[in-house]
């Protein structure tokens, strides 16, 4: 096959992919059609089978990574972390609408940050919702502050985001140094999503809040998620010094904080594996090959044309613009998988600012994260709909401001030598 035509029908595979995880059809998965149309790649010869394999091997320890901290996500609400946390929001937030969004950025962003924005997007809003809802207020403020959350806030560390995870991979900067990178970046995003959402979002009067029972008022935070979490993060910034892959240190972790529950029964097993999102792995695997091909036949060398070659305020910017440009047209893990071998070979400040686009970027569209369209399914399984006019805008006063500080962070973080 030519390379032209190669390169079509890896556009046409990977448009098809990202529409199925977009609608979602009823009797297909996006994973059956992501790792049908990287099975097509493979016949058709857009990849050689050497070539797929190599692509699914690159991204084996970010999957296994990934699948690691979902476990370690569904032990904590199996402790009952999420309960207590919920029950502790509605305690503190005496009836104060601004005060509850308060907390839920804090919660948000500590989820997002030390359990990645999948815990944020899946397990967070029901607690939100609840919350909001005994409160008597609009619930739409906490919950646009879990979606924005998941994205903004995962730039702090290397496990926040399947994004960084794959950047961290490849840039291979240490767990510490990354972070120390990040900090400036994230305090901005975060920063600019507060006035954003808590200016669009007036807080009105509200009525006489139903209170907490007593039983809420007396639930205290369970100790055994929280040291394992403690010692999570803990192993992750040694892992480096140690020499230690951070794979294995979430999946001991994963393995202790599932030990409780491990029976042979067959639920608990079952239970166990929907945890890991099997679908969503096999969907990353896949796309991963579609990327593969359509990076090898041209993709690649027309974004190497695109990005500038320096680490200038300047030069970071434009990086970052056209990562979240791309981030909301193809998604942002497609994004980041096609500017990634690009950025690396540029150096440490273009992999950060790539990261800022594909984080903060897809806070734009419903449709440029994948944490975003879940979170949307969360939502509606909860019967609220919100609006795809009011999230652009909501985008529109966010985005444009959280990419240009947070690349003014990174910059100044480089500079800073940190």
């Amino acid at each position: 096959m030519s390379g032209g035509l190669a390169l079509a029908l890896a556009l046409i595979t990977l448009a098809l992919t990202l529409s199925a995880a977009v609608v979602r059809p009823r009797h297909v998965s996006e994973a059956a059609v992501a790792a049908a149309g990287a099975l097509l790649i493979v016949i058709t010869g857009g990849l050689s089978l050497h070539q797929a394999t190599n692509a699914v091997r690159a991204l084996g320890p970010t999957v296994g990574f990934l699948a690691a901290l979902l476990l370690i996500a569904e032990g904590c609400r199996r402790q009952g972390l999420f309960a207590a946390v919920g029950a502790l929001i509605a305690r503190h937030c005496r009836g104060r609408p601004r005060r509850l969004l308060a907390l839920v950025f804090l919660v948000a962003s500590l989820v997002t940050i030390v359990l990645g924005l999948d815990a944020t997007v899946v397990l967070l809003p029901p607690i939100v919702l609840v919350t909001a809802r005994r409160l008597r207020t609009d619930t739409r403020a906490p919950l646009y502050a879990c979606t924005h959350l998941a994205n903004s806030a995962s730039l702090l560390l290397p496990v926040s985001n399947l994004t960084n995870l794959l950047a961290f991979h490849a840039s291979r900067l240490s767990f510490v140094r990354f972070a120390a990178l990040m900090t400036l970046p994230t305090m901005a995003a975060v920063a600019v999503e507060w006035i954003g959402i808590s200016r669009r979002f007036a807080v009105p009067a509200v009525p006489a809040p139903i209170e907490p029972s007593a039983g809420e008022r007396a639930q205290g935070l369970p100790r055994f998620p929280l040291a394992v979490l403690a010692l999570t993060l803990a192993g992750f910034a040694l892992s480096s010094a140690l020499d230690i892959a951070p794979v294995w240190i979430a999946v001991t972790r994963a393995l202790a904080i599932t030990a409780p529950v491990l029976r042979p029964r067959r639920a608990v097993l079952v239970a166990l594996a929907r945890a890991m999102e099997p679908g969503f792995l096999v969907f990353v695997l896949g796309l991963g090959v579609i990327v593969a091909a359509a990076s090898r036949h041209g993709l690649g060398t027309a974004v190497a044309d695109l990005l500038p070659d320096g680490s200038t305020l300047p030069d970071l910017l434009v990086i970052a613009v056209l990562s979240a440009g791309l981030a909301n047209l193809v998604n942002n893990i497609s994004a980041t998988l096609i500017l990634l071998p690009v950025a690396v070979s540029l150096g440490t400040g273009p992999v950060l600012a790539m990261l800022v686009g594909v984080n903060v970027g897809p806070n734009l569209t419903p449709a440029g994260s994948l944490a975003t369209l879940l979170w949307r399914r969360v939502l509606q399984a909860s019967g609220v709909q919100l609006a795809n006019r009011e999230f652009l805008e909501l985008g529109l006063l966010t985005v444009p401001a959280g990419l240009v500080l947070a690349t003014i962070g990174v910059w100044l973080a480089l500079r800073l030598g940190l």
